[in-house]
């Protein structure tokens, strides 16, 4: 009867369809890397005397991390500073000379030649010494050759030597990684590739923060596709200021929102009515022919399209 059935009606929220651009919405996988990873190694041969860190630890730029055996290296500093002391008295005296000389020519009490000869004399000797600080400043950068410092702020992740061995140029010692700046990194289908734009934003989840999203900022995208994958490199930025403690390798999960350059009819995802067979359908409100009717609903079957922020796109 009427009054069983309007005990069983149901309040229901009607909602307007409505034509918005489309945004095309894609999952994406990949890991936080970090702006620089260096593998750090000794500019000549030698045999590690000292290491002042371990792997884990953090360093600073122009840190000490390692020395070599250096007292060959200091002989041969030693050695050529006192040949430049040398080199720089004789200098000195040569130069004496010549000035003397100088001064006794306008009396004609020496020969225009020996004055010439002192000149060349002089000539060699600024010569010589020119050479020997080249040496002690050659010297002097072989000793400091002996310390490999930190050459940008970061944290040591592996260290493959040890006090005692002898390594040569290209040696692997320490291996940093810069924890500044650290990045994402998604992997993405190459057909997207024209649809990236500068800027274009991701929701971010992390494994290790599974209760927070961020939102990252495309900061750069490769040209260049795998050619077994099919894929291209998306490079992305966190913007909060508060992004959580991340290490590079860490496995991140996104969204990526592309605008889909058109635009099409859309309406809210819980509007539509699935069923077991795959068909999709929206109940319409149709309006009354007149005010003292009540408005009618009818079923009607829809094709979807785009999926986005909570609304689904009705393509036919």
């Amino acid at each position: 009867n009427l009054s069983a059935q309007a005990n069983e009606a149901v309040n229901v929220e009607v909602r307007e369809a409505r034509e918005a651009e489309l945004i095309n919405e894609i999952p994406v996988s990949g890991s936080v890397s970090a702006s620089q990873i260096a593998l750090l190694s000794s500019q000549l041969a030698g045999l590690v005397k000292r290491i002042h860190v371990e792997a884990g630890d953090q360093v600073t730029r122009g840190d000490l991390l390692v020395e070599l055996d250096s007292e060959m290296a200091e002989i041969a500093l030693d050695s050529a500073r006192a040949s430049a002391n040398s080199a720089r008295e004789a200098s000195t005296d040569s130069q004496r000379r010549f000035n003397e000389a100088q001064a006794l020519i306008a009396r004609s009490a020496i020969a225009a030649s020996e004055v010439r000869g002192l000149e060349s004399v002089v000539k060699i000797n600024a010569a010589a010494l020119q050479v020997a600080n080249a040496e002690v400043r050659q010297r002097e950068a072989e000793l400091r050759q002996h310390r490999i410092e930190v050459p940008f702020n970061g944290t040591l992740s592996r260290k493959l030597v040890e006090v005692g061995e002898w390594v040569t140029p290209g040696t692997g010692l320490l291996e940093l990684v810069s924890t500044e700046q650290l990045r994402v990194d998604f992997q993405l289908a190459q057909r997207f590739y024209p649809l990236v734009e500068n800027e274009a934003k991701l929701d971010i989840r992390f494994d290790a923060h599974p209760q927070r999203s961020f939102t990252g900022t495309v900061v750069s995208k490769v040209p260049l596709s795998s050619s077994d994958a099919r894929t291209f490199l998306l490079r992305t930025e966190l913007e909060q200021a508060d992004a959580p403690a991340l290490i590079p390798g860490m496995s991140a999960d996104a969204v990526l929102r592309l605008t889909d350059k058109r635009r099409g009819v859309v309406v809210d995802r819980d509007a539509l009515r699935r069923y077991p067979d795959g068909r999709v359908s929206v109940w319409i409100v149709n309006d009354p022919p007149s005010a003292d009717e009540s408005p009618t609903v009818r079923e009607q079957q829809v094709e979807t399209g785009l999926s986005f922020a909570g609304e689904v796109e009705i393509s036919a």
